[in-house]
């Protein structure tokens, strides 16, 4: 039985985590589905951006299903590495490198892997009542989907350490004002916020809007000098298109 769902909307396609009854927990199975359902959407030249979100009203996601993790981590550590953290890992690699822009719209708590999943997303738009944490220290190991690493990079690394040490939920204004995400609206607003938001990007140009997101993903991390390369190379990319030559028309005629 499926556990992802897909919709469309003009040029976005919403993808929903559908478990209601388990958080929206990330067993392997949706993970895999997600997986392919993004490689699908990557191929769909119709399809300008995705809304990525979770079934119900309690949970975006709980993160990692905790039945296939104890099964996997009784295996030994070899089994552990490549159940978990290969397969977590290359989910939130993939959306933050995904080439069109992914919007989470988070409709409850957002826990564990459900972090992460927004931690690695472009751009993230939160109902009032969601709520965020790094409950695997309580667990006993640190965050396997890329939490350690992009937390801190993305709040500073005081501020992550104390949710990551912690395990202790922020609410979602407290998340907006560390940059986890971009918005806080009424719960019943926010799938129309997402899509606003989507709809703000897709109006520019598809090749600009790639280039945009692959410069700042890949730039962000490595040093200065190294980034202005990865930039001006995503620049190059951009010059022979139609949507530059489009853009400079509109603004050299637009006062005549």
């Amino acid at each position: 039985m499926t556990s992802v769902r897909c919709s469309h909307q003009d040029s976005v396609t919403t993808i929903t985590i559908d478990r209601p009854a388990k958080l929206n927990a990330l067993d392997y199975a949706t993970i895999d589905e997600l997986m392919a359902v993004l490689a699908r959407v990557e191929a769909d030249e119709e399809v300008r951006a995705v809304i990525l979100t979770g079934a119900g009203r309690r949970a975006f996601s709980a993160g990692a299903d905790i039945g296939d993790l104890a099964e996997s981590i009784a295996g030994g550590v070899d089994r552990a590495l490549r159940d978990v953290v290969r397969r977590g890992q290359g989910l939130t690699r993939r959306i933050e490198t995904f080439p069109k822009p992914v919007v989470v719209a988070v409709n409850g708590l957002a826990y564990g892997g459900g972090c992460e999943i927004t931690e690695a997303a472009p751009l993230a738009v939160a109902a009032d009542h969601a709520t965020f944490a790094k409950p695997e220290i309580t667990l006993g190991f640190p965050p396997p989907f890329g939490g350690s690493q992009r937390l801190p990079r993305l709040v500073g690394r005081k501020r992550a350490l104390e949710m990551i040490l912690t395990g202790d939920p922020v609410d979602a204004r407290r998340a907006m004002d560390l940059g986890l995400v971009n918005r806080v609206v009424p719960a019943e607003d926010l799938l129309d916020a997402a899509h606003d938001l989507a709809a703000r990007v897709v109006r520019h140009p598809a090749t600009a809007v790639t280039a945009c997101l692959a410069a700042v993903t890949r730039g962000i991390n490595v040093p200065i000098d190294e980034g202005l390369a990865v930039e001006a190379s995503w620049f190059a990319v951009t010059v022979p298109t139609e949507g530059v030559a489009a853009g400079l028309r509109r603004f050299l005629t637009r006062d005549r």
